[in-house]
């Protein structure tokens, strides 16, 4: 097993490590994380939550946390990581692209990468396993449902995540394609919000006062439809079940299922957040000399209509 030195700065506001005795075991895994803000969103809180619950010494693990939602800050923290000799490597990128040069240094220095939550454009065997969202298969999910609303016409306000990422480029993707096979569905506006629900009440706010007619918020996350829904809330606007502007989003955080269960909302996407268990049987296996039987695993996902789901789907899937 490596020993790693001690990180001592590494913006120290923004680097934690799981357990103060941990840096002193010798036997225990040393893992560098890096993440996204996890005040980013409900589904981030949730995905750091598990990952700082998973890895502590209690289960093993001497563990350091770096988060940012800028690509280039990742990569600091990620080589920072690499050069301090950490056993694992977990990264859940920013963004998809530029990520092979930090790839290549983890291999050469004897570094396993694990990716988590987001996928990367990086050849494979660059990192040894990859837990993930299927975003694209998220986006064409939630775009199939809103195609079967049959609407006349789809008069679309959308509102996307960080540009670049993962996620807002799957669930965009289908949006995007919809549009363009269908003269009936239509754009009003397409702008980043960067997954804020202040940035998407004034996107959706600008809407309502050029006076430009829409039906569909598609928000790519939870809060981000909050927001939206704040904005048509102040402006008297229907929405939800038998209202006049149908209300997507996507992550599953109990309170966004519970206003699809109150009829205010019409349909959430579910992303799911825990993948530390995923994490630590790979890093089990490695450990124990064992082959990656599945070098991707998809995490099972669904979405959810108002107008079948139950308080037990709440229960079981909100975040």
């Amino acid at each position: 097993m490596k020993k790693r030195l001690l990180v001592s700065v590494l913006a120290a506001a923004m680097v934690f490590t799981c357990g103060a005795v941990a840096a002193q075991a010798d036997d225990l895994i040393t893992v560098g994380i890096v993440n996204n803000d996890p005040n980013e969103s409900g589904y981030r809180t949730a995905n750091d939550a598990d990952l700082q619950k998973m890895f502590c010494e209690e289960n093993g693990y001497d563990a350091q946390f770096a988060y940012s939602l800028e690509n280039d800050k990742q990569k600091e923290y990620a080589e920072k990581f690499i050069q301090d000799e950490v056993d694992y490597l977990l990264l859940s990128a920013a963004d998809t692209a530029g990520w092979d040069s930090v790839l290549q240094d983890a291999q050469d220095a004897g570094v396993s990468v694990i990716l988590f939550d987001r996928t990367i454009d990086a050849d494979e065997s660059l990192y040894v396993a990859s837990i993930v969202s299927d975003m694209a298969k998220e986006g064409e999910t939630a775009v199939e449902w809103l195609k079967n609303q049959n609407l006349d016409e789809y008069n679309i306000i959308h509102i996307q995540g960080v540009m670049g990422s993962a996620a807002q480029q799957g669930r965009t993707a289908a949006v995007d394609a919809m549009v363009a096979e269908n003269d009936n569905w239509n754009l009003v506006t397409q702008q980043t919000a960067e997954w804020n629900a202040d940035n998407a009440k004034q996107i959706v706010q600008s809407v309502i006062d050029s006076g430009e007619s829409f039906n569909v918020i598609y928000a790519e996350n939870d809060d981000m439809a909050k927001g939206a829904v704040a904005a048509l809330d102040a402006a008297n606007i229907s929405h939800g079940v038998d209202g006049d502007v149908i209300v997507m989003g996507y992550d599953c955080n109990k309170w966004a299922l519970e206003e699809l269960l109150a009829g205010n909302w019409n349909y959430d996407g579910q992303c799911n957040p825990f993948q530390s268990s995923y994490i630590d049987e790979i890093i089990k296996k490695l450990e124990a000399g064992e082959e990656i039987e599945e070098k991707t695993i998809i995490m099972d996902e669904k979405g959810f209509d108002a107008a079948t789901i139950t308080q037990e789907d709440v229960d079981n899937y909100g975040i």
